[in-house]
């Protein structure tokens, strides 16, 4: 039956592709730090699968958004575990992204050929962050409400569009619930998909270049020679 299915699908080369790839050989920490993009790419689909749980239960109505992630976390089985992954896991994603970014950085894996890779991976970071930038308001609270104010306000102080900006944020002039209403198609809807689209493309990249191999040092003339 496996057999059947690699033949008609190919299943078994993109598998191969992407999990059995060469990986440049590397000792002690610098080990570790090439795990961080497949960490990020993990910690993603356990975002996925926690918000599409969260969603079933969740009502994006100023009237009923608060109560309602009271029920997910008291009365919800496992919905306290589910929205503690979901919450602490945003969290995360941000900081393993980042820390992906700068070994890219560091280590000079954006040049030549990986450019266009580089800028894939610096769009998936913004949208991670918007990510956790939409997701702040939806539980509706004091906390929620006035740090997506905050957010609001300074994305409108942007020069030329920032206007426009806050407005298409805000749903209006003023907060409300459509501004929760937004936020909530924003984090369900336009950021998964656009997530989605720049992650295959990413990876395509990753698996087409190869990953790069660890730096070394070229020796100059009248450096010492090593051992």
């Amino acid at each position: 039956m496996i057999a059947w299915v690699h033949e008609r699908t190919g299943l078994d080369r993109v598998w191969k592709a992407l999990f059995e790839r060469h990986v440049p050989e590397a000792r002690g920490p610098a080990a570790w730090l090439y795990t961080l993009g497949s960490a990020s790419l993990f910690v993603f689909l356990v975002q996925a699968l926690t918000g599409a749980l969260l969603a079933m239960s969740y009502a994006p109505t100023p009237d009923h958004a608060y109560d309602s992630v009271r029920y997910i976390t008291g009365q919800v089985a496992l919905g306290g575990f589910i929205r503690g992954l979901h919450h602490w896991g945003a969290s995360f994603m941000v900081v393993l992204a980042v820390l992906h970014m700068l070994r890219v950085y560091f280590m000079g894996a954006y040049k030549y050929p990986r450019e266009i890779t580089w800028m894939t991976g610096v769009c998936l970071l913004l949208l991670v962050m918007g990510f956790s930038f939409t997701g702040d308001l939806l539980p509706w609270d004091q906390k929620a409400y006035w740090a997506t104010a905050v957010g609001t306000n300074i994305a409108g102080q942007t020069p030329v569009i920032g206007g426009v900006v806050s407005r298409v944020l805000k749903g209006g002039s003023e907060m409300g619930a459509a501004t929760l209403t937004r936020f909530y198609a924003f984090h369900v809807l336009v950021l998964p998909a656009l997530l989605a689209m720049v992650v295959l493309v990413h990876l395509f990249l990753v698996v087409w270049h190869g990953i790069s191999e660890l730096p070394e040092r070229r020796l100059q003339d009248g450096d010492p020679q090593g051992p």
